[in-house]
């Protein structure tokens, strides 16, 4: 597929994903969302990659919120659809087994701010704005909004952001836990990577299942302790836990990966 509306640069083993529509504030329309989701279902090659990097284009916006013009005249079945593709997509990016960070500079609003949720972890820069303003519009989110949000902040504080559209600073969100990191715009990219690296230092397949099993607590048909027990047999039955476990004893740094 050729990305049009996202830009894609793999450096030292960290895949940079840009959503490039900086006229539109980098807004979410069909488009973008095809192609994200090729993207992460079907060409980025994850055994070979140490995470993944979100963001957006220019120093206004990391994704201002769905693209509105395409919900002019829309019917219940038209919207439902545009609802579950955004859940696809998005599952596939919370569910991928290398860590993903969103870099938010600027506004992350609406479907813009339930991707940066679809993320395993959030980093803003100063000037991020955050905020879920659908009710303005008289709609709901749909892209996942009203169910990570609450997983992220809790339900108190995701019903009133929810219920005001209020858009709250980065600051605020930090506070509430939406985010982890505040950093200056120009060293935005630079702490996600750093992030990235130190987290390739552990085990991948350590990894991999972590990500997994934190999904998995808030997956209704999953029991997350049998799950964990199940993973934890798996990986301490690995040559990655031997070479850990080795590694501890033998007062060395652990080597996971080739190029650690």
């Amino acid at each position: 597929m050729e990305l049009k509306n996202i830009l894609l640069d793999i450096e030292d083993g960290i895949a940079l994903v840009t959503i490039n529509r900086p006229k539109a504030l980098n807004a979410i329309n069909d488009d973008v969302m095809t192609e994200l989701g090729w993207l992460f279902n079907d060409h980025l090659d994850f055994q070979s990659l140490k995470g993944v990097i979100i963001t957006g284009s220019g120093e206004k916006a990391f994704v201002a919120g769905a693209d509105i013009t395409q919900f002019k005249n829309l019917d219940k079945q038209a919207g439902c659809e545009i609802s579950r593709k955004g859940h696809k997509v998005y599952n596939s990016i919370e569910s991928c087994p290398i860590p993903v960070i969103a870099a938010i500079n600027g506004f992350s609003l609406g479907g813009g701010n339930e991707l940066a949720m679809s993320c395993h972890m959030r980093i803003a820069s100063t000037n991020a704005r955050f905020g879920q303003p659908e009710v303005n519009l008289g709609l709901v989110p749909g892209y996942g909004g009203t169910q990570r949000l609450i997983q992220l902040i809790g339900k108190g504080r995701a019903m009133e952001l929810l219920l005001t559209a209020d858009i709250i600073s980065a600051e605020k969100a930090l506070e509430y836990g939406l985010i982890t990191h505040i950093v200056e715009q120009e060293g935005l990219l630079a702490a996600a990577r750093s992030l990235i690296n130190k987290i390739s230092s552990k085990g991948p397949l350590a990894i991999a299942r972590t990500i997994e099993l934190v999904n998995a607590y808030f997956d209704k048909n999953a029991n997350g302790f049998m799950k964990e027990a199940d993973r934890f047999g798996e990986t301490i039955g690995s040559d990655e836990s031997t070479e850990g476990v080795n590694a501890f004893l033998e007062k060395r740094k652990a080597k996971f990966r080739n190029d650690s």
